[in-house]
């Protein structure tokens, strides 16, 4: 049985439904036949996908901060959900060095209100709650990084998200212990994400793609840097086999999870562009390293997904190439085919996905 049927008919709370992870996690789950309910205090950017794949005609929005709690308590009070899909943070690394306060009260404090509203509704609610690889203290490990490692962060988005964290383990253990409790809690970490819908700043493809569709070079920082590159869908799909066996097993409660491309996906950004390459022609790029100087980025990152593996029967999908030509694809078709409804590309690549995984025997989609 397909585990995705679960959430057919359920009432699903995506927050950051606007962003990049969340509007194609609200488009699959419209797919899958549940009420999505959104979160978000605003469009982040312009263009967006939001807009681009007509999140606003499937998804029952509200504009709310997540840093305001009364906001995100009259929110899933009224909406009641069944499961939540905690996305909303403030997510560059750039952006946390500028703005360290709003980053560490987006993503720590709006974690904490979220749990803090869940308790005190007190219906029963099941809870992923999305942070990131880059929660791990970083030593330059060449082993992938296991989910009982360090959590520790030398920027102020790695340590923002690494607080959430510590809220989150706080809150099972001091309000949701007892295995009688309404509210499940599961974290979940995800290497670098790809995928077309992307317009973020400071963001590989997104640079890429805003130059080449201009016919410019894109400039470059760290090409030798090796990131777990991975399609968005790819950690989507962990996310909702999460949420399908959390809301079935309490096994699962308090467990953290990574969710990344084999261990043996050592490519640099370098790579990442020039594999893009391949599928956009004509584009170029540059490295500009030494014009940023001062940002302090980790030069290898790479998760440890055996977790996944064995407890969920989760792996990743794609292999490298699918998923660049994926990406380049979907701009393609927003860049040079003006006419086309997008959000028919967006969900063609949910099916075109989930059929590569019933080709590969994928435990979620049988």
């Amino acid at each position: 049985m397909n585990k995705f049927n679960l959430y057919k008919n359920k009432t699903v709370l995506v927050t950051g439904h606007t962003g990049f992870k969340g509007s194609w996690l609200s488009v699959w789950l419209n797919y899958l036949g549940a009420k999505v309910i959104g979160i978000s205090d605003r469009i982040p950017t312009e263009p967006s996908n939001y807009f681009a794949s007509k999140i606003d005609k499937i998804v029952i929005d509200h504009r709310a901060d997540l840093r305001n709690f009364t906001d995100i308590y009259n929110v899933i009070k009224e909406e009641k959900p069944d499961i939540i899909f905690n996305l909303a943070a403030q997510a560059l690394v750039r952006k946390s060095y500028s703005n360290p306060i709003d980053t560490f009260d987006t993503n720590a404090i709006g974690t904490l209100n979220v749990l803090e509203a869940v308790k005190q509704i007190n219906r029963k609610c099941t809870c992923v709650m999305i942070t990131s690889d880059k929660v791990y203290r970083n030593d330059e490990l060449k082993r992938g990084y296991h989910e009982d490692d360090i959590i520790g962060g030398h920027d102020p988005y790695s340590a923002s998200k690494g607080m959430a964290e510590l809220v989150i383990n706080s809150y099972v253990k001091s309000f949701f212990s007892n295995n009688q409790s309404n509210i499940r809690i599961a974290i979940a970490r995800a290497g670098n994400v790809i995928g077309g819908g992307d317009w973020a700043t400071d963001r590989i493809v997104p640079d890429c793609i805003r130059a080449w569709s201009l016919n410019k070079k894109v400039e470059i920082r760290s090409p030798n840097s090796t990131r777990p590159w991975q399609h968005v869908l790819e950690p989507l799909s962990g996310y909702l086999l999460l949420g399908s066996l959390l809301y079935n097993d309490i096994a699962f409660h308090g467990e953290a999870f990574n969710f990344g491309p084999p261990e043996d996906y050592e490519f640099t950004v370098g790579e990442l562009i020039d594999k893009m390459r391949d599928y956009w022609p004509n584009a170029s790029w540059i490295d500009a390293s030494e014009d940023l100087p001062n940002l302090k980025e980790a030069g290898l990152l790479q998760l440890n997904c055996s977790k996944a593996l064995q407890k969920l029967k989760w792996h990743s999908n794609l292999n490298f190439s699918q998923m660049a030509q994926m990406t380049v694809d979907w701009y393609k078709h927003f860049y040079y085919e003006p006419e086309e409804d997008i959000s028919l590309i967006t969900l063609n690549q949910i099916q075109q996905y989930t059929n590569i995984a019933v080709k590969n025997n994928l435990y979620w989609s049988l």
